[in-house]
């Protein structure tokens, strides 16, 4: 059977395990440049991913691959600080620390879906390549639009690790609070985004682990 071409594999809610998941991991790093990439790259920003898996163990299920352009040129030390804990670059005893393995812990449909804390895993752990906590850098960039990339903190000058997707068309109260950095690259990561967001949840968490199986830059 011939897979039916890389945007159909990139929709599906894939198996663990399965050869479609296989596949489909296969094709999405090999079909070639993506114009996107390309031209996020040639700006001057960066581009990482996350890819997204859904359960546990034999009934964990791939939803799918969130591509992310990062703002490099106006928020360098921000952006950095993303990029390593994707690639696994950021060492802790010599191991690599960062999002790999780390859960999305709070869903709010309409609004936002945040994720990042590799520490506890609740919300309310902090490090980052600097350190504990880091400065917000600027408040260049607005939440404007769904899927801007935003630093969850717990007050000015605490960005961290913790960070969230916007999934409302706009959250201006949050303006001048949260450093935006960042964006979903293309309508398929936002795509991945909005399955993330339909997860049910129970005060805001998901009943189903949500999770980050890999990461990296592209």
């Amino acid at each position: 059977e011939k897979p039916s071409g890389p945007q159909a594999q990139a929709t599906q809610v894939l198996k663990k395990g399965d050869s479609q998941y296989r596949r489909f991991t296969m094709i999405s790093d090999t079909i070639g440049p993506d114009p996107a990439v390309t031209e996020a790259i040639q700006k001057g920003n960066a581009v990482v991913f996350l890819d997204v898996s859904l359960g546990e163990g034999e009934n964990e299920t791939l939803l799918g691959r969130i591509k992310i352009e990062l703002f490099m040129l106006d928020c360098p030390k921000t952006c950095e600080n993303f990029r390593q804990l994707c690639t696994g670059e950021f060492l802790v005893n010599e191991q690599p620390t960062g999002y790999k393995g780390s859960t999305f812990h709070r869903v709010i449909k309409d609004f936002m879906v945040q994720g990042g804390d590799f520490v506890k895993g609740d919300g309310t752990g902090q490090k980052s390549i600097y350190g504990t906590t880091f400065p917000d850098e600027n408040f260049l960039h607005r939440h404007d639009q769904p899927g801007m990339l935003s630093m969850a903190n717990s007050g000015a000058n605490t960005n961290a690790c913790q960070f969230f997707f916007t999934t409302a068309k706009k959250a201006d109260w949050l303006d001048g609070v949260h450093v935006v950095f960042g964006k979903v690259l293309d309508a398929e990561s936002m795509l991945t985004v909005r399955k993330c967001e339909a997860v049910p949840v129970s005060n805001q968490k998901p009943r189903i682990p949500l999770r980050i199986t890999e990461c990296g830059e592209l």
